[in-house]
């Protein structure tokens, strides 16, 4: 069986490195936690890592530079400074791009995302306060949108994730939004308890995210950013609902049937595309 190699980015705020990592090991790839030191050049004392040799970047959840100026933007200039062009060599060799949270920040603030018409510099949205003003920490509703190109979502109709962020409202023009809807690449919208979009609906909608989009991909659905947490999902203990899940099912004489959480889904998506495709 073919080895997935997965790199993912940990350092100054980045807190999410180790649930990302198991949840990788779970999908069946081969992960390893790197500093972002050992991946951008000019760093003294440190050997670099060569992107080129993973198959999956994942830039993850946290604080990095603890948002000072903007969550995500300082990350986002030091790689696009150091190794900007090594990151656009990866994605034209048909790897994999995934952020999730601060990543998906990052991803929006290097241009990655949204990738229209294959321009990866161009920072066309953005993710901004939550219109409470106040930090979220809570569980969401998903519904995945079932004419998306992205590939990390394939054969999914409905998540139930946690999002814990400040700065998550999706936010850009009419006319990109429509783009990205004619274009299949809004990927996830924030929905109700019948898996219906919130229509901007708080508490579905956690943040005030514009057509309520939680996670859009590029052109080629192979970079990938959320602000919901896939990696938080790793096993059914993880929902706080799962003591009254299994009591519900155990009255039905029934028992839970897999231990996994439904995050995982997507980091299996990830591995069984490089697997069939690189």
């Amino acid at each position: 069986m073919k080895t997935v190699k997965a790199l993912v980015l940990t350092g100054y705020g980045l807190n999410c490195d180790y649930e990302t990592d198991f949840s990788l090991k779970l999908a069946g790839a081969h992960p390893e936690r790197i500093h972002i030191n050992e991946l951008i050049s000019g760093a003294k004392g440190v050997a670099r890592v060569n992107l080129d040799t993973y198959h999956i970047l994942v830039l993850g959840g946290g604080f990095s530079w603890a948002d000072d100026h903007g969550a995500g933007v300082i990350m986002a200039a030091r790689l696009r400074y150091n190794i900007g062009e090594e990151i656009e060599e990866f994605i034209t060799q048909g790897k994999l791009i995934i952020g999730i949270c601060n990543g998906f920040q990052v991803l929006v603030n290097l241009g990655l995302l949204p990738g229209l018409d294959g321009d990866y510099r161009s920072r066309e949205v953005a993710l901004t306060y939550n219109d409470s003003g106040n930090f979220v920490d809570t569980w969401v509703k998903l519904k995945v949108r079932n004419n998306t190109v992205c590939i990390f979502t394939s054969g999914i109709s409905t998540l139930e994730l946690p999002v814990r962020h400040g700065e998550g409202k999706f936010f850009a023009k009419k006319e990109t939004i429509d783009k990205l809807k004619e274009k299949n690449q809004v990927v996830i919208q924030y929905a109700d308890k019948e898996g219906n979009p919130a229509q901007g609906r708080w508490p579905c909608n956690p943040n005030g995210s514009l057509h309520d989009i939680a996670g859009i991909c590029d052109s080629t659905g192979r970079i990938f950013g959320l602000m919901p947490h896939p990696e938080a999902y790793n096993h059914y203990t993880n929902n706080p609902d799962w003591v009254i899940r299994r009591e519900e099912l155990a009255r039905m004489g029934k028992a839970i049937e897999k231990e996994e959480g439904e995050g995982i889904t997507i980091f299996k998506n990830a591995v069984e595309y490089i697997r069939e495709n690189l």
